[in-house]
């Protein structure tokens, strides 16, 4: 069982060099090891759920919320896409390493394109005024008090807009946004968080190679959860029993 496992693994590993090299895929800048640990903790995390080849969207919204502390429901819903590269609503192992390689060791030119796939939100190519307004909105309508937010909203995208049109057609295509972005990195995440921390990354870092000893924020900690919740409720149990006593 060990020998196969490893052998999957190598051979991931493989793919993803190749794919790297070729220009067929992805830039993954992972070293072997770190690939790894990352399969390794892939297969953890979706052992509870009987998949151990796939992560199912409801674990990765955990993952995104535990490890990089995004809390966006709509959001998430386009992270998990932009890492569904074939859009069968799962992510396999591969998948999950390279979506990972643009939190933790994407360049400029890596997040760029990846925050425009998550902003694009009908994959055509462009951001339109009507997919801003629907990706602002919630961050707005949190915020606001206003009666009629939805005039707040308007203005703002049309300030995004007037900062990211670089042809000045109305829309927003990579170009543009690649543009605007290179010129003002700021803008890289003008419409929505969708990139984790630098610390947040830091710490999965540390967890990846293993220095914070136990893997308390992948995987496990759904078991130590539960594991808590037992050991509260006995205390508890015990607690009320020595009372009737």
């Amino acid at each position: 069982m060990a020998s196969t496992k490893r052998k999957c693994q190598e051979e991931i590993i493989q793919t993803l060099r190749k794919n790297s090299r070729n220009g067929t895929g992805p830039p993954c800048r992972f070293d072997d090891a770190e690939i790894i640990s990352l399969l390794e903790m892939f297969s953890e995390i979706c052992a509870s759920k009987g998949t151990p080849e796939k992560m199912d969207r409801n674990r990765f919204r955990d993952e995104l919320q535990t490890c990089f502390k995004i809390t966006d429901d709509f959001l998430m819903d386009r992270v998990f896409r932009a890492f569904d590269r074939d859009n069968d609503s799962a992510l396999k192992q591969e998948e999950w390493v390279l979506g990972l390689h643009v939190f933790l060791r994407g360049d400029l030119e890596d997040k760029i394109k990846y925050c425009f796939l998550v902003y694009d939100l009908n994959g055509d190519g462009y951001i339109s005024r009507e997919e801003m307004f629907h990706l602002l909105k919630n961050c707005l309508y949190k915020q606001s008090s206003e009666e009629d937010p939805d005039e707040g909203v308007k203005d703002l995208v049309e300030t995004v807009l007037k900062k990211l049109d670089q042809d000045h057609d109305g829309r927003v295509n990579l170009m543009d946004y690649r543009k605007a972005v290179t010129e003002t990195p700021l803008l890289l995440e003008s419409l929505g968080p969708c990139l984790p921390s630098q610390a947040a990354c830091n710490e999965f870092l540390a967890l990846m190679h293993g220095n914070l000893g136990q893997r308390s924020g992948m995987g496990r900690h759904h078991k130590q959860d539960e594991e808590n919740k037992m050991i509260k409720h006995r205390n508890k149990e015990q607690k009320g029993k020595t009372q009737r006593k």
